[in-house]
């Protein structure tokens, strides 16, 4: 441990932590627009690029980078000197002298980190005038949209990609002012590896990467008289879309979403924790089926279209690992076209399925050519937590006064084990609550999973089935994934079952949610309140649901039947 002095207050800090870090610790913010907080509690600073929090060290001649500087013992720090903030204040304004200066019709308006630092550190004026960058702006993902003219380099976004993720789609070329943050060869985006898992766009400070917009399609098909509109929402959605309406971290807005959603003009609200709970019963039996049958293992989950995406581009001879199961988003869809259109009367091309969903690369999974039937898509429209809040603006309405109303059925009713697959563990967890009882015929007592919960990386349990012991494990951001299977391809890993989530932390940290700079204790609120709904349920078990039992005797047949698993499996292809 190391004493540092920071505004003439004292601190003891590990050795090995920055100035930022002791000074967060006291409580003193320094600004920065590079440094970010990652996942398993590391912090990653990009190597003080942006260079805004400076600060002076006694005995050093030049201001400091305070993300990357180590401390040392006896070190003093001043964090607000008139030489600190003039120097901040110019390398804002050089920033902004080769940014374009169109905020209004900007996307990240009033949620962009340069235009907020700039207001606090009173740079009101561009005094550096000169020669910008332009580039051509890639509009060619389903999911993301890079603009380069509005980069800062920061390179949060390729350290996310190659660090976190590893990924390895975006890095930065060239020197000097020509330096931009591209693809190998300046390919686009639909012509890499990106598997669309936002978390670039999850960090980017301004608008230099954003989603594409789905909401203004949105607003198109509910103004059809003709087309029969409904939507799905996703279980993380719950937990952060009151955070775009000034309510605090993990405030549960379930009801009061469904409410928005039914004055929006949505026909009916449909919750994609049934899909999830649906996922269960086929992923359950897959699971069962291989163990008993000698079936390939480890079996690893299929929900993450990131996930999936990545697999097939990079593991494409490791295909028969990964479930078949489609995902719950895609999962309800094939069930609303199919069983709900019937119930209802409506034909499945003018029955408009709108996902909500906590994700950008769901915009990607419901474009792929296998998930529909007959020239008709399983999911019309997909749309972020982000873009509903945008809708519900734009309508008028305040979240925080709208009344509470229901789920509609048959497809509203889930269990508790549906809520969690908003978490990184949540699946693995509700499928060992189904799996334990299927095999074992016994009932579980414990439902609380423990061992699976929580933000780490990587989590590992051991269940007993009938005797034979399932070592199970959760794994959350692509980094993570890319180590399980090269263990898995070396024939290292030990594991029968295995969860894979691509973005740090599962669907509460999704590409789609409200932006919060990898804020850990804000993601640990939003899975604490999915685990409360779980625990607050009367059934937390999916093969419980009663409305699940009742689409398996009237359609579905049973679990991984021949008509379910032509309805609601899937196959990958060898994209690498």
């Amino acid at each position: 441990m190391l004493n540092v002095k920071i505004n003439d207050k004292l601190v003891e800090v590990e050795e090995g932590s920055s100035i930022l870090n002791a000074a967060h610790k006291l409580g003193i913010e320094i600004p920065t627009l590079c440094h970010m907080f990652m996942q398993d509690g590391k912090t990653e600073n990009c190597k003080g690029t942006c260079r805004v929090c400076v600060v002076e060290v006694e005995g050093r001649r030049n201001l400091a980078p305070a993300c990357s500087t180590p401390v040392s013992e006896g070190m003093v720090v001043k964090t607000n000197t008139p030489r600190a903030i003039s120097a901040r204040r110019n390398i804002v304004g050089l920033l902004l002298s080769d940014h374009p200066q169109d905020c209004l019709k900007c996307e990240k308006n009033l949620k962009c980190e340069l235009q907020k630092l700039s207001a606090d550190l009173g740079v009101y004026e561009i005094k550096y005038e000169g020669e910008v960058s332009r580039y051509p702006v890639d509009m060619t993902s389903p999911s993301v949209i890079r603009d380069m003219d509005k980069c800062i380099l920061c390179r949060r976004c390729s350290t996310v990609c190659n660090e976190i993720q590893k990924v390895h789609v975006l890095t930065p070329v060239d020197r000097g002012f020509e330096t931009v943050i591209s693809s190998f060869m300046s390919k686009p985006f639909v012509d890499t590896k990106c598997t669309y898992c936002g978390q670039c766009l999850a960090v980017c400070p301004t608008g230099a990467l954003r989603e594409v917009y789905n909401y203004d399609e949105v607003w198109e098909v509910l103004s059809e008289k003709d087309k029969y509109v409904i939507v799905q929402t996703a279980p993380a959605v719950r937990a952060a879309l009151g955070e775009e309406f000034g309510l605090p971290a993990g405030t549960l807005v379930t009801r009061k979403m469904v409410g928005a959603l039914k004055a929006l003009g949505f026909k009916k609200v449909f919750d994609t924790d049934f899909a999830a709970d649906l996922t269960i019963m086929e992923e359950a039996s897959e699971l069962v089926d291989r163990i008993k049958n000698g079936g390939k293992l480890p079996m690893i989950t299929s929900c993450c279209p990131a996930w999936v995406n990545f697999a097939e581009s990079n593991y494409g001879d490791m295909l028969d690992y990964p479930s078949s199961c489609k995902s719950p988003q895609q999962m309800f869809g094939a069930v609303a076209k199919t069983y709900l259109a019937e119930k209802l009367g409506v034909s499945p091309e003018n029955l408009i399925v709108v996902s909500v969903m906590p994700c950008v690369a769901k915009k990607y999974e419901a474009k792929r050519e296998e998930m529909g039937r007959n020239s008709i898509k399983d999911v019309d429209i997909v749309i972020t937590t982000r873009e509903l809040a945008k809708m519900i603006k734009e309508a008028g309405m305040d979240l925080c006064n709208m009344p509470e109303e229901e789920f509609d059925n048959p497809l509203g009713e889930s269990t508790g084990a549906g809520v969690i697959f908003g978490t990184t563990g949540g699946v693995m967890e509700a499928a060992l609550r189904t799996a334990y009882e299927w095999v074992t015929g016994e009932e579980l007592r414990e439902l609380n999973f423990t061992a699976v919960r929580g933000l780490d990386g990587v989590k590992e349990t051991k269940v007993m089935l009938n005797g034979i012991e399932l070592h199970a494990a959760v794994v959350s951001s692509l980094g993570n994934a890319r180590n399980v299977m090269e263990d898995i391809k070396l024939g290292r890993s030990t594991y029968d079952f295995i969860e894979i989530m691509a973005c740090p932390g599962g669907c509460i940290d999704g590409g789609g949610q409200p932006f919060i700079r990898a804020d850990r204790d804000i993601m640990h609120k939003r899975m604490e309140a999915l685990y409360s709904e779980d625990s607050n349920k009367t059934l937390r078990k999916s093969h419980e649901n009663p409305m699940i039992k009742r689409i398996y005797e009237e359609f579905l047949e049973k679990p991984n039947s021949h008509f379910a698993h032509a309805l609601l499996h899937t196959e990958y292809t060898d994209r690498r």
